[in-house]
């Protein structure tokens, strides 16, 4: 696929993108959630082993090439591997998925009720390895605590400048404002989020677009004019800690937005299942999103 093709699809697929992209502090509890014990690595190059080896059994599963993931986001090292003889963005693409990366360094402490990104100097650097790969776009989350409109606008403010840095490079940023879907106050701080997102997109310039990834909102609809805006190439949700049947239930209230989840999509998967059961198994947790994403 070249880069408009890969635009195309994922602006207009009927699908949804797949979250393949825990770093090295969520490692290990995705390893564990997958069956792999503590035990059975020592070092971050045998656990980086591990689990790709997972993330290369899910592409190569033959539902994922089923037409129903559009995306995958990937994290740096995933990126870097192979998988079924070849670089993984370009094994993507062989099977019609669009290659995202992970591009944020991880977060701050909180500070007025938002957790920014860490500086990421050499972010232009990892662009431009990206787009010598294929990749067409990249993914950064911030996390919002609490309805603070502070901590708020400079978490999107924030989000804005990194996607313009990557915009200069030549990908398509995905921004993650994620909302804590846990915070009391939530409903109220979406409404102070859409509304600096919707000034954030204003002051983009002509022809330029991004993506958004947000928590699935409080409210149902929230974001339906986002998904319309000229400036939004598409709006994806990701799932926050909820189970996929809750995920799935919520994303099917807020039409407009389509799946981009991690936890919702591998929660079921197991290290010991034979290849078959796997397959099964993580074909039933794409139908059931996928069937979300296109309400």
């Amino acid at each position: 696929m070249t880069f408009d093709e890969m635009r195309e699809r994922i602006a207009h697929g009927q699908g949804f993108v797949a979250a393949l992209d825990q770093s090295g502090g969520s490692t290990p509890k995705a390893l564990r959630g997958y069956g792999v014990e503590d035990s059975e690595w020592s070092d971050e190059d045998q656990m980086f082993a591990l689990i790709h080896e997972m993330r290369s059994r899910i592409i190569e599963a033959p539902c994922f090439g089923n037409g129903k993931v559009i995306g995958a986001i990937l994290f740096e090292k995933t990126m870097e591997g192979e998988s079924g003889g070849m670089s993984v963005p370009a094994r993507l693409k062989d099977r019609g998925i669009v290659p995202f990366l992970k591009v944020d360094k991880g977060l701050e402490d909180e500070r007025d009720g938002a957790q920014l990104m860490k500086p990421n100097p050499n972010l232009e650097a990892m662009c431009a390895r990206a787009r010598e790969l294929g990749v067409f776009g990249t993914k950064m989350r911030s996390v919002i605590k609490s309805a603070n409109p502070v901590g708020i606008k400079e978490t999107v403010r924030q989000q804005f400048a990194e996607g313009a840095r990557i915009l200069a490079c030549g990908l398509m940023p995905m921004l993650e404002p994620e909302y804590d879907i846990t915070a009391a106050d939530r409903a109220e701080g979406e409404k102070i989020l859409l509304a600096a997102i919707e000034e954030g997109l204003d002051a983009l310039p002509e022809g330029q677009q991004v993506m958004l990834k947000l928590s699935i909102p409080a409210e149902a609809g929230l974001y339906a004019g986002l998904a319309k805006h000229p400036k939004v190439l598409r709006v994806v949700a990701l799932s926050g800690g909820y189970s996929t049947d809750e995920a799935c239930e919520k994303l099917a209230q807020n039409p407009g937005m389509i799946a981009s989840f991690s936890r919702g999509l591998l929660q079921d998967l197991r290290k010991q299942q034979d290849d078959a059961e796997f397959d099964g198994t993580l074909s039933g947790a794409i139908d059931q999103i996928h069937a979300a994403s296109i309400t």
